[in-house]
């Protein structure tokens, strides 16, 4: 070969292929730094934001209890009617046993430290546990909630008297009982299986859960069939012509319709025309599923295009047919992905407020016993919501 056709090779130790080399290997460093950069940036917001919660929030996981000893040995309690017993002379009784030397004068702001349904609380007790009757036994009551706060650090005794809602004199109440060892902080379960009430340190969230559970339950079972039968049509069987098109840009538009939208539809459709019951999780349920309809039919259909075509081809070269094709290969393939969309639409959906407020799903629910699909009813977005204009 000549000279002129020869194959010129680069010389691969030559100082100019060094220097192409060291910049290929930086850029590959910093692209590999910038990637982890931005991972610890996201996981620093995530711990910063979980921290800040755990601060904020983690004395609300904890109540306040002082020590009561309940005697009812010389207490007149019909055991074939506990409820008609003198609870609150009794109750307010082994209080002062606490501290027997209050003034009369004084004694209003004393009860004030506990809460005002410590009678309840006890004749509740005691209707579980019959046993009780004519026996003294030892009874957590509550503290009310100006002194749970204050004992929980949120409000300051160094604050001045007329700025606070807990006096000097109940607080040196307070140090006395916490001095005799009888005040203590165990885990407040009442938040988590207790129902709204007007007093604070009795309010719990069980009617919000409970509403929030039907609700969703409703939305699952409306929106995860259609929304899959949906997906596999458009993807699967439906032609591709012009009205295909369109349902498809609507469907991608849906997605991005705020959440006030659907809960206007609600109670336009679902309350005025249906006359469906006014803050029932049937209704809820109904508004979340047509919000979280497009996100899972989106999610399905591109969990749909992710299963190789081969499968397809392999499933229908052997003879088999296009809905076994469908039901025994694609869709348990894309399964994963279809679920996938399903949790992130119904975790979407447990988060919002707007839809639910405006079909009255915020209801004061004072008791769980009547909780369903039909019954009025509230739920955690909402409940938080309430919750938000009451700092206690």
């Amino acid at each position: 070969m000549s000279d002129a056709g020869a194959i010129t090779r680069p010389n691969w130790k030559s100082p100019e292929m060094a220097a192409r080399r060291r910049k290929r290997y930086a850029a590959d460093r910093r692209l590999r730094w910038m990637g982890l950069g931005a991972i610890t940036f996201a996981i620093g917001f995530l711990v910063i934001l979980v921290a800040s919660l755990l601060n904020t929030g983690a004395s609300a996981f904890v109540q306040t209890k002082v020590s009561v000893p309940i005697d009812l040995s010389t207490a007149e309690i019909n055991p074939d009617d506990i409820m008609g017993g003198s609870w609150r002379s009794i109750v307010r009784g082994s209080l002062l046993q606490l501290e027997p030397d209050i003034p009369r004068s004084d004694r209003r702001a004393y009860f004030a430290i506990f809460t005002s349904s410590a009678p309840f609380l006890v004749r509740d007790h005691v209707i579980e546990n019959p046993h009780l009757i004519g026996q003294k036994f030892d009874f957590k009551v509550p503290l009310s909630d100006p002194l749970d706060q204050f004992a929980k650090g949120q409000i300051s005794r160094d604050t001045p008297e007329d700025r606070r809602r807990v006096s000097n004199q109940q607080i040196e109440w307070f140090d006395k009982l916490e001095a005799e060892g009888i005040v203590s902080k165990p885990f407040n379960w009442a938040l988590l299986f207790n129902s709204d009430s007007r007093f604070p340190e009795l309010a719990g969230l069980a009617g919000a859960i409970s509403g929030s559970f039907w609700a969703l339950l409703v939305c699952f079972l409306i929106s995860f069939p259609i929304g899959i039968a949906a997906a596999i049509y458009l993807e699967e069987f439906a032609p591709k012509n012009r009205y295909t098109d369109i349902i498809e840009v609507n469907i991608n538009n849906l997605a991005a319709v705020p959440s006030v939208v659907f809960g206007l539809l609600g109670l336009a459709v679902f309350l005025n025309f249906m006359g469906l019951p006014r803050s029932a999780p049937l209704v809820g349920g109904m508004v979340l599923s047509l919000m979280t309809l497009p996100t899972i039919i989106v999610a399905t259909r591109a969990a749909l295009k992710a299963v190789p075509p081969s499968i397809r081809e392999a499933a229908l070269g052997v003879g088999a047919s296009k809905h076994e094709v469908m039901g025994h290969h694609v869709l348990p393939l894309a399964m994963p992905g279809i679920l996938t969309g399903t949790i992130i639409g119904l975790a979407q959906a447990l988060g919002e407020t707007a839809p639910l407020l405006l079909i009255g799903m915020n209801a004061f629910i004072p008791s769980i016993e009547n909780v369903g699909l039909m019954q009025p009813a509230t739920a955690l977005p909402t409940q938080i919501f309430a919750w938000g204009d009451s700092p206690e």
